[in-house]
């Protein structure tokens, strides 16, 4: 029995029929495509994937022109690393990063796609299943389980009519799988979060914002006001003088005097000596009165 490695090498050489077959026997899963397109024939499509013999060679008895659909991530079988190329793009300065990097060069077999990008084909790590993704922004994308390839001889027909064939470039020595996550997080590094803004909320010490805040209040509800902005000082452990400074200036624009403004800032240090264990939204909800 030939080796999955051995079935693609030969594919290139057989019709698409004979190659499918091929494949089968190497205990890789296909499953029927639209002649010179990428979507599947069958009902289940790549769930449809199988390298039952029979069945295989009923497909293509059916549609001997389908192209081959290569279920990607199963044991024995490949994981596929699709460097994409579009008028948009090209995915080889990734693929330049990655080699530089040594995540890519244990591939087992280089396919070229019809685009003039390549497909570099890895051993799965038995160990454990690697997940399909893609990165468009790079034009890279990785087909691992849950995902699959068009293998040679199949060919796609371009919009002059024109066929446009998969074939292989090399077979590979060092065959190793690839670590897709690690080449991921290369090619597509995780953002930094944003430091998070300081709180919005009143915390005693934006003494500025106190101030503004209080030199805003209508009448009718200026001294209360102070005597809440000042608890919130108190509270941060702002000493009075400086709260006085900050906060006796703005109540002072309101309109408030200057003995008012001393006997509130007062009785507010006084209360919160007292009482630290009262709650500031408690305060806070008598300004909306």
């Amino acid at each position: 029995m030939s080796t999955p490695v051995d079935a693609l090498a030969a594919a290139g050489t057989l019709s698409l029929p004979d190659a499918a077959m091929a494949y089968a026997r190497a205990s890789m899963a296909v499953f029927p495509c639209v002649p010179g397109e990428k979507r599947p024939l069958t009902e289940h499509g790549l769930t449809d994937a199988t390298a039952d013999p029979a069945r295989v060679a009923s497909w293509w008895r059916r549609w001997p022109q389908a192209n081959i659909g290569l279920a990607t991530g199963l044991p024995g079988g490949f994981d596929v690393l699709d460097i994409d190329v579009h008028p948009s793009g090209s995915g080889f300065p990734a693929l330049r990063r990655a080699r530089q990097a040594g995540l890519v060069d244990g591939w087992a077999v280089l396919i070229q796609s019809p685009s003039g990008g390549v497909h570099l084909y890895f051993a799965v790590d038995h160990g454990r299943e690697q997940r399909s993704w893609a990165l468009p922004k790079a034009h890279v994308d990785f087909r691992g389980a849950g995902g699959y390839v068009i293998a040679p001889p199949s060919y796609v027909v371009d919009g002059h009519g024109g066929r446009r064939g998969y074939r292989l470039v090399a077979t590979g020595r060092d065959r190793q799988p690839v670590e897709a996550e690690e080449l991921r997080r290369l090619l597509d590094p995780p953002r930094p979060r944003p430091a998070r803004r300081p709180a919005t909320a009143w915390d005693g010490r934006s003494g500025e914002r106190l101030g503004t805040w209080l030199a805003a209040q209508p009448e009718g509800n200026r001294n209360r006001a102070l005597f809440w902005a000042a608890c919130r000082q108190a509270e941060a452990g702002v000493p009075q003088d400086e709260a006085r400074f900050v906060l006796g200036s703005a109540a002072g624009r309101t309109g408030l005097g200057e003995r008012e403004i001393d006997a509130t800032l007062a009785s507010a240090y006084r209360t919160t000596a007292r009482q630290r264990d009262v709650p500031t939204a408690s305060m806070a909800g008598g300004l909306g009165r």
